[in-house]
């Protein structure tokens, strides 16, 4: 299959300075991505997760091997002092070791005690599988350009993420068996070795029914009134429950982009899966799949090249709504509406270019073989459109 993830050349590059962190969600490959930056580019490592036994002995006590290149810390996140730990062994011994720690909880929000880390290492999140990594397009950088879309429409490709997802054992193996028993251990495991290792809930099994209602709920504006009333628990429950999921990489939130220019809804996100797979309707999978796609290239965006890059999507009191924009420091950069069939440009997207003075706008439809502009609006299938990205 693919013999380098999308991310290891920058972070090869990036180790040279500074420490990197790596953060995603269970199971997207990031021991697989420490294994090729281990085979490609160091002679010699050391490799520490804190779910051993062993290897918790060894980093408490900073036994490190002499012989070492890179030092790996896999969910070290886990451990309360963990960052007065990194801080103080990268401070001593920055210039023998390079030091990689990778997490499927957010290294960049659980700060449980030490000092601050501010300034001693690169960031990076890891997103699944993406059309572009599965076809081999390489990333072309085309800030505040218009997306570097590729001829070719990627049909095939398109359809298996949409069947399996972008997580790599349940897409390389498309088998569907396999796919519903991966869905089920992964929600126990992220919630048996993962959350409950790093916070204490209390009422697991509503937090579990939480997790369900999500996946009914993809693609839709999320009241978390609405949910608490369904679950029979209280609103700081559920908003605690639903900042968890988020934390390790269950679900994302998008937020109404906020301007004088429009009479914008002030009011709730709208709710995406890291594993859209799981999502049964059509329509709202093929919503999370163009959402994951962006989202993976906003922060790719912000992750490397260190621009303030945000996704949003549109609506306005009158009920005007485009799903998604991406922004650059505020400014909008583009617009995409989602569409299974319909290839008639939407009159929202149309408005919302000409009163926000948006770039580019698309109107990213399922089916294959479109791509045509029409009012400045550039109606294209989703295979083509989402090659440009990452």
């Amino acid at each position: 299959m693919l013999k380098d993830r999308y991310l290891a050349s920058y972070i090869v590059e990036d180790l040279k300075d500074k420490m990197v962190f790596v953060g995603g969600p269970r199971q997207v490959g990031k021991t697989t991505l420490c294994r090729s930056l281990i085979a490609d580019h160091f002679r010699n490592h050391a490799y520490f997760n804190w779910d051993n036994r062993s290897d918790r002995k060894a980093i408490t006590a900073s036994s490190w091997p002499g012989d070492a290149e890179l030092l790996i810390f896999d969910e070290l996140h886990k451990y309360r002092q963990w960052k007065g730990l990194i801080k103080g062994e990268y401070d001593k011994m920055k210039d023998r070791y390079k030091f990689l720690v990778t997490g499927s909880a957010r290294l960049d929000l659980y700060r449980r005690g030490g000092d601050s880390l501010q300034g001693r290492y690169h960031y990076y999140r890891l997103h699944p599988f993406s059309l572009p990594e599965i076809e081999g397009i390489s990333y072309n950088s085309s800030v505040r350009n218009e997306l570097p879309i590729n001829k070719g429409f990627h049909q095939d490709a398109l359809e298996a993420l949409d069947t399996f997802g972008g997580f790599p054992e349940p897409f390389i193996k498309q088998n569907k068996r396999q796919l519903r028993r991966w869905h089920n251990e992964k929600i126990e495991r992220m919630f048996r070795e993962d959350i409950l290792d790093v916070q204490a809930i209390r009422d697991v099994g509503n937090m579990k029914l939480l997790s369900d209602i999500l996946q009914l709920r993809a693609g839709s504006l999320l009241s978390l009134n609405s949910i608490r009333e369904d679950l029979e628990v209280s609103f700081r429950s559920v908003s605690s429950w639903m900042d968890i999921l988020e934390a390790f990489y269950y679900c994302f939130r998008l937020y109404p982009y906020s301007t004088k220019k429009i009479r914008s809804l002030k009011k709730e996100p709208k709710l995406f899966l890291w594993d859209w797979s799981e999502v049964e309707d059509e329509a709202a999978r093929f919503e999370n799949i163009i959402a994951s796609h962006l989202l993976k290239y906003v922060h790719f965006i912000t992750d490397y090249d260190g621009y303030k890059t945000e996704l949003h999507y549109l609506r306005d009191v009158d009920k005007r709504e485009v799903d998604f924009l991406v922004t650059i420091d505020g400014k909008p950069w583009f617009a995409v509406e989602a569409k299974i069939n319909d290839a008639s440009l939407s009159p929202h997207l149309t408005y919302f270019r000409e009163k926000l003075a948006i770039p580019f706008v698309y109107q990213v439809v399922k089916k294959t073989g479109i791509d045509r502009l029409e009012k400045q609006a550039r109606i294209i299938s989703a295979g083509k459109f989402l090659s440009g990205l990452i």
